[in-house]
């Protein structure tokens, strides 16, 4: 009798909870919507990728070896060259921020060149961004080496190196920060459903003064907390089914590991995630407060501290330690190896346990707190 009454209270609840989702707009929103408007945004418009460089080129004495260096930076996908007369004109577009890097080619240029064999080249580059100025920097040093190599092969002349460097790129050949973007994208999508949203769960009904009707009847604890968490745990993995789809089909983005690895883990890490939104909505009791506090313990340090933009191997170690604690962190790990380099179970099942243990202790945790504040 126990059985046939627990089949028909769950389902009931979970009929409520459904509900509850679908009349509230919001909802379908931050599950669908915002993670693909995050999608679109990041893989189109944000890139760790310099392309189109505004770069000044001083040249103070125009001829045929300053053309064919103008040349070889026109022709390069990564600057928008524009040309200077003087040094002074240079150094006002550079502090004018019309310019990121300045290259000036001296009066006698080309008679050093063609003379002594030795022509030097003043770059000037704009450190405010230092990742920027090294990447500007390392364009720089291309672009000359393969000037050079041509010159040389247009006086058929040798290129000779004593050392010859081949670099073999993996995971990410095309060097593509999309590639690495998008799959760590999903992750905080995830986030914005599993915590965002079971924030306001409980929060919700000690406000409106529901929970307490929910209480008179003979529903127990693992019900109520089985009727929140399902109806979320199914939007949560619709959300992540749509980002996968958009990230493969749309970015174009290799998923080189297994769907259902892939299906596992964002399981965990969605338990994980509903367990530290239902642990805030039961402590806080308020929906404002509960949407602030999953924005700063979750949303926030899953965008900052999961290795997502940052490398975490350039952090201070007090931070290292602390990014230990973010269960993104895990999640990240899992789907860049998943999509980049395939099913690398060194790092899957590790990330997959520690995962594992922090969607039991958040699950745990909330139903221990709830029955004791409702005892």
């Amino acid at each position: 009798m126990m059985s046939i009454r627990t089949n028909r209270r769950l389902p009931g609840l979970l009929r409520k909870e459904s509900l509850q989702i679908l009349r509230d707009p919001s909802s379908i929103a931050i599950a669908f919507v915002l993670p693909a408007v995050l999608l679109l945004l990041f893989g189109y418009g944000v890139s760790l990728d310099s392309r189109l460089v505004p770069v000044g080129l001083v040249i103070e004495q125009p001829g045929a070896e300053t053309a064919a260096f103008l040349g070889a930076f026109e022709h390069s996908v990564y600057f928008a060259p524009r040309v200077y007369a003087t040094r002074q004109a240079g150094r006002a577009a550079l502090d004018a921020h019309r310019v990121d890097g300045l290259l000036v080619l001296s009066a006698d240029f080309a008679r050093r060149l063609k003379g002594e064999g030795e022509a030097p080249i003043q770059v000037i580059v704009n450190g405010v961004d230092a990742n920027s100025a090294r990447l500007l920097e390392g364009y720089v040093q291309g672009v000359w080496a393969n000037w050079l190599q041509g010159q040389l092969a247009a006086q058929g002349t040798a290129f000779t190196n004593p050392v010859t460097a081949e670099p073999r790129v993996w995971f990410n050949p095309e060097l593509q920060s999309r590639n690495y973007l998008v799959p760590g994208l999903l992750v905080v999508n995830m986030t914005l459903v599993g915590a965002l949203l079971t924030a306001l769960v409980f929060a919700r009904e000690w406000e409106r003064g529901t929970l307490e009707a929910l209480l008179v009847t003979p529903v127990t604890i693992g019900e109520i907390l089985m009727g929140k968490i399902l109806p979320y745990f199914v939007l949560g993995m619709g959300g992540m089914l749509l980002s996968v789809l958009m990230a493969v089909f749309l970015f174009g983005v290799p998923l080189r590991g297994s769907v259902w690895v892939l299906t596992l883990c964002s399981t965990l890490f969605l338990l994980t995630a509903l367990g530290m939104g239902l642990l805030i909505s039961i402590v806080t009791k308020n929906q404002f407060v509960a949407g602030m506090v999953a924005i700063l313990a979750t949303f926030l340090p899953a965008f900052l501290l999961s290795g997502f933009l940052f490398d975490l191997g350039s952090m201070p170690a007090v931070i290292r330690v602390i990014t230990h604690l973010v269960a993104a962190r895990y999640f990240v790990a899992i789907v860049q190896s998943l999509f980049l380099a395939g099913d690398v179970w060194a790092v899957i099942l590790p990330n997959a346990a520690a995962l594992a243990l922090m969607a039991v202790f958040f699950l745990g945790l909330s139903r221990r707190l709830l029955s004791k504040r409702l005892g």
